[in-house]
């Protein structure tokens, strides 16, 4: 069991912090966005080079 060192929290918080939970953005993104987005930029960064090659 813990030892009582005599200091005392807030009755409130206890060391938390509680966050408005009635915010809502402007932009809702899924999870799935997400990845299909970074997928997205990953076959384009690979695609590009057999697009516009370089020829150096």
């Amino acid at each position: 069991m813990a030892k009582d060192s005599g200091i005392s929290m807030p009755g409130g918080f206890g060391g938390l912090m509680r966050y408005s939970e009635e915010y809502e953005s402007k932009f809702m993104l899924k999870p799935g966005h997400i990845i299909a987005f970074v997928g997205l930029i990953v076959v384009l960064r690979f695609a590009l080079p057999l697009i516009f090659p370089l020829n150096a």
